[in-house]
């Protein structure tokens, strides 16, 4: 925070408290010539009277109390023309403190299993407890606590890998991230030739599906398709592509859903998380989602 922003927020916090003194010490108690003989303020509202009364004491020195807090709290922390106060603590000092300590308890933990290779460590449950728990930290949020994905996020539990799922391919994905485009065809293909390629697609993995449309399919797939998917329509995991024989979808097994990822295309990105994570932390998380479908 600059200088200037600093003196900004101490005036007006002081403001604040020198405002909040004031009010309570004028409305502790109405001037004599201001209350009735009745000793009520004579405002009345919904049948109700508002009577003169003192605050309560206890509830008069507690108020007291915090505004000296207040005050106190302004002094010893980042405030009257210092960013670190009189006690010198800052934010950033606090964090810098913070992970110099967890540092020092999990860096040798990290040395230590950076050494052993992901294929060794997924057998190891405390590394893959550790692991787990950078995960759910991380990459709950599209990959949910369990890993089981979402809609258009990928299973992490199963065999079917979109960029492979050897150790180094995994470690990859975590440290520079993906980028997966599907192109849309519905300015290239008419509605017809969709439809046909929705069957065509709906047999390969097993789908009950109308013969002909998907023989028709098959001639307009290969012209469009096979470029990125294969010839055999198992996928390219080198450019993310998916494999379209099993019962795996990322984006749906529907007709509907299909026609839609036809139509319009996916954008998918995996955000590079390795400047995040870490050396350390990166050989974990790879570790624990290898061991979703590799541990013994």
């Amino acid at each position: 925070m600059t200088e200037f922003w600093n003196w900004w927020v101490i005036v007006i916090v002081a403001i604040n408290i020198l405002g909040c003194w004031g009010l309570l010490f004028w409305t502790r108690k109405m001037k004599e010539n201001e209350v009735e003989d009745t000793g009520t303020t004579g405002h009345v509202y919904d049948g109700i009277t508002e009577y003169n009364n003192p605050l309560p004491r206890w509830w008069l020195i507690m108020f007291y109390i915090t505004l000296v807090f207040g005050v106190g709290y302004l002094i010893l922390y980042p405030g009257l023309g210092n960013n670190k106060g009189v006690l010198g603590w800052t934010q950033e000092g606090q964090l810098e403190e913070e992970v110099a300590a967890a540092k020092a308890i999990y860096q040798p933990l990290f040395d230590k299993f950076l050494k052993v290779p992901v294929e060794e460590l997924a057998n190891n449950k405390q590394a893959v407890e550790m692991g787990k728990r950078i995960f759910v930290n991380t990459c709950f949020g599209c990959h949910g606590s369990d890993a089981r994905g979402n809609p258009g996020y990928p299973n992490l539990t199963d065999k079917d890998w979109l960029y492979g799922g050897n150790p180094a391919q995994i470690k990859q994905s975590i440290v520079a991230g993906r980028v997966g485009v599907m192109p849309g065809f519905e300015a290239m293909l008419s509605a017809e030739q969709i439809d046909e390629l929705v069957q065509y697609v709906g047999q390969l993995s097993g789908n009950q599906v109308d013969a002909a449309k998907a023989e028709a399919g098959s001639k307009t797939f290969a012209l469009q398709c096979a470029v990125c998917h294969g010839a055999n329509a198992k996928g390219n995991i080198a450019l993310g592509a998916p494999n379209l024989t099993d019962d795996i979808w990322l984006h749906g097994a529907s007709s509907r859903s299909i026609a839609q990822t036809i139509r319009g295309g996916h954008n998918n990105q995996m955000p590079a998380l390795g400047d995040i994570l870490g050396e350390g932390r990166t050989h974990l998380v790879t570790t624990y989602v290898y061991s979703l479908s590799n541990s013994k």
